[in-house]
């Protein structure tokens, strides 16, 4: 999520988390497309394993420093389990691979919308200022880097925004995927991600062992930006609530949320909670990338778009947590959380409540707070990803 945004209401749905919580310490050959043109479905593939190549093409968006740079097309897992396309890149570092290959660090991105036309593959990240030297000081340090465009973001359907299990499918797969392209990469992997990526990172930790094919050895995650506990912002929604206009960057969230979910999960029926105003907004958040979106919200009252409150939905809760809940239990990996003590767009009782609920678990986790704000803590926090990254390797 970019770092313009004051989110009040996380602020106060994490701190009522806090509360409530215990507090404790092969695949098929590519073929060569045009990176920008439509992605060819056979419809004889539907069925194709997860991480099964599909296209592959010079990248439109290469990281700097990169020594080579593909666009890919591949197979995963969508939402309900359902066989869906998605897209990523592959970046090499420059040099000779090491004995064994270049170890894989796959990359899972923040908010960069919900439009085909927004795939970071295609464009390059949201906020490239920030991003891209991110990214280039891993290459440096002798990272491959496979990064996943998720589900639905430049292949068909609608992207499942914030969808934990959908997202980690998709960072699984491109592994997978991208070892079918570059036989010079290892089998060794671990993630990272910030913000909704963040998320993604630390639910592929929960997941990758399931998930991955029996040639992969998953390592490690590292998420920063974290976005916990945020559903429980949404209980509340519905006529006239909020009653006023929140932040823009917010409001744009919740429309991408509401979007994802109601692809996703069609069996709620959505749309009936939803004004005419409502459904022609969320119908807009399917389409628009993340920058413009937060100009074009400007004002909108969320309490709005609502013709009944959100709540009616039968377990409210339970269906917003299956879709987007970070996992507290089950990790077999290490995890490592970072959060910026001034964060506004994913403040720290966000991951104050996660840390809570995951030490109380005895899950493998490292956690390090930082002063900055949301963008400050992800540049910040690099040193201490890269240390804990390298040791998940073995490397000095």
């Amino acid at each position: 999520m970019p770092n313009r945004v004051a989110s009040v209401l996380l602020v106060v749905a994490a701190t009522a988390a806090l509360a409530v919580l215990p507090v404790s310490g092969a695949a098929a050959a590519p073929v060569f497309v045009n990176p920008a043109a439509p992605v060819p479905v056979n419809p004889a593939e539907p069925t194709a394993p997860p991480g099964t190549l599909v296209s592959a093409s010079p990248s439109p968006a290469p990281i700097p420093g990169s020594a080579d740079a593909q666009r890919i097309t591949y197979w995963s897992t969508g939402p309900q389990d359902r066989p869906a396309l998605s897209t990523g890149g592959v970046y090499l570092p420059a040099g000779a691979p090491p004995e064994g290959g270049w170890p894989v660090l796959a990359w899972a991105h923040g908010t960069s919308g919900l439009g085909d036309d927004c795939a970071p593959s295609v464009i390059g990240p949201t906020l490239p200022d920030r991003d891209y030297p991110y990214l280039n000081r891993w290459l440096d340090e002798g990272y491959a880097i496979v990064a996943t465009d998720y589900v639905g973001l430049g292949t068909p359907g609608v992207h499942p925004y914030l969808d934990g299990r959908t997202s980690a499918h998709s960072v699984v797969d491109s592994v997978t995927a991208a070892r079918a392209l570059h036989p010079e990469l290892s089998n060794r992997w671990a993630v990272v991600g910030q913000s909704q990526g963040g998320g993604a990172a630390v639910t592929t930790a929960r997941y990758a062992t399931q998930f991955q094919p029996p040639d992969l050895d998953f390592r490690g995650a590292v998420g920063t930006g974290v976005p916990a506990n945020i559903e429980l912002a949404l209980l509340p929604l519905g006529p006239g609530v909020p009653p006023v206009a929140i932040s823009d960057g917010l409001t744009e969230y919740v429309l991408y949320i509401l979007a994802g979910l109601r692809s996703a999960r069609p069996d709620i029926d959505l749309d009936s909670y939803l004004t005419p105003l409502g459904r022609e907004w969320v119908d807009r958040a399917e389409t628009v990338c993340a920058v413009p979106f937060e100009e074009e919200v400007r004002g909108l009252r969320l309490g709005d778009l609502f013709s009944r409150p959100l709540a009616q939905v039968p377990d409210l809760y339970g269906v917003l947590n299956g879709y987007m809940g970070v996992p507290t239990s089950g990790y077999d990996r290490p995890v490592f959380i970072g959060q910026g003590l001034a964060d506004v767009d994913v403040p720290a009782p966000s991951a104050l409540s996660l840390v809570a609920a995951m030490t109380a678990n005895g899950e493998p986790l490292t956690f390090r707070t930082y002063p900055g704000d949301h963008s400050a803590a992800f540049r910040d926090s690099q040193p201490d990803a890269i240390a804990f990254v390298n040791g998940l390797f073995g490397r000095p």
